[in-house]
């Protein structure tokens, strides 16, 4: 297999990266991930979807939306934050005092995101509509990077352009937005009107990386190890990016670094990744239990979020993640009944004293 060392940022080895998703890819989500993660591996780490107009004005590390640990024990190394947004000077704002507090390595555009919420102020999978409007957001970020002590990477995240999923289309959108400083691009080929529906179409992404300068990360129906190398293979990008399934089996990274020759995890010396239906399963219920023990300690400890809404934030990484177990449903209904954390805990520990089984794919769609 070709080196599939990354080609975006200077420190980065491992070729897979978790994707930005509204409600998942908060602090939680990446030290759980980064616990499984191979010796001396590393790549970048983003946050959930941020509002460029509020950013300016929140409380990082307050707010739970943006929290990021930088403390000297739990520091979190190489974020890029992915920002949601079209207006100069609240990109600008965004960018610098993100730079400031969290000293980012990257800064993400989000033109993916096809929720109402966003599609209502031109925001994420609306920014797709008009080339030259995409263009100038992005240029918004690139010359705020210029106003920093270091200039800092842009990247974009997108869909497939058009319900005609079109190729020469699409190379067209991608070549105005790195004139106008994208550094690389994220492409997830599916478009808006598809959401999660359907198979991802990868040529897309390997006709990109034939025709543009940056590099490209290729999105989609990634589900287990070996096709974050198949993608590789196939599409000749420059890393991938992996959504719910990366959430929902975490190890994957530890599994995938086995493939690459990385040391085994530092919490796991010399032990193998699971791999049996069995041995995931069990694997989940412990992540999970570890899932609720961060989550408690940054949102309630930290953060002082009620004990409700934290129960939620638990609740919605279950629903997304509960259809890769065998018996996922009897999770999810278990868990609903949790009125306090200490009852939740209870309930994941009785479910998983009983052998389960993992599911390699899923719909995703779910």
């Amino acid at each position: 297999m070709r080196d599939v060392k990354s080609k975006l940022l200077p420190d980065q080895n491992f070729p897979l990266c978790l994707a930005p998703m509204v409600g998942l890819s908060h602090v939680v989500q990446r030290k759980i991930i980064q616990h499984y993660m191979p010796k001396n591996a590393t790549t970048f780490w983003p946050t959930e979807m941020l509002n460029s107009r509020r950013l300016p004005k929140e409380v990082l590390g307050i707010n739970s939306e943006t929290f990021v640990d930088m403390s000297e024990e739990h520091r979190e190394q190489n974020i890029v934050p992915q920002i949601l947004g079209n207006e100069e000077i609240a990109i600008r704002e965004s960018i610098i005092r993100l730079q400031n507090v969290w000293d980012i390595k990257g800064v993400d555009i989000n033109m993916g995101c096809p929720v109402q919420k966003a599609l209502k102020h031109n925001y994420g999978v609306a920014l797709m509509g008009d080339s030259d409007y995409a263009a100038r957001v992005v240029e918004y970020a690139a010359n705020a990077t210029q106003k920093l002590s270091k200039k800092i990477p842009v990247s974009v995240k997108l869909r497939a352009v058009g319900s005609s999923h079109s190729i020469p289309e699409l190379i067209s959108f991608v070549e105005k937005l790195v004139n106008a400083g994208a550094d690389w691009i994220t492409l997830h080929p599916r478009s808006a009107e598809q959401k999660r529906r359907g198979v991802a179409d990868w040529n897309q992404i390997t006709e990109l990386k034939k025709n543009i300068s940056v590099p490209v990360i290729g999105n989609g129906d990634i589900q287990i190890a070996d096709d974050v190398i198949k993608m590789l293979s196939e599409t000749n990008c420059d890393g991938v990016m992996a959504g719910r399934a990366l959430a929902a089996r975490p190890w994957m990274v530890w599994q995938l670094g086995e493939k690459l020759n990385f040391d085994s995890p530092v919490a796991y010396q010399n032990q193998k990744a699971p791999m049996t239906d069995l041995e995931e399963g069990a694997e989940f219920g412990r992540m999970l239990l570890m899932y609720i023990e961060l989550t408690e300690f940054y949102f309630k400890e930290k953060i002082k979020m009620s004990e409700g809404l934290i129960l939620r934030r638990i609740l919605f990484f279950i629903k997304t993640t509960h259809v890769w177990l065998e018996f996922g449903h009897t999770l999810m209904a278990h868990s609903t009944r949790a009125k306090t954390l200490d009852e939740l805990k209870i309930y994941v520990n009785n479910f998983f004293e009983n052998e389960q089984r993992m599911y390699q794919r899923t719909e995703l769609r779910q």
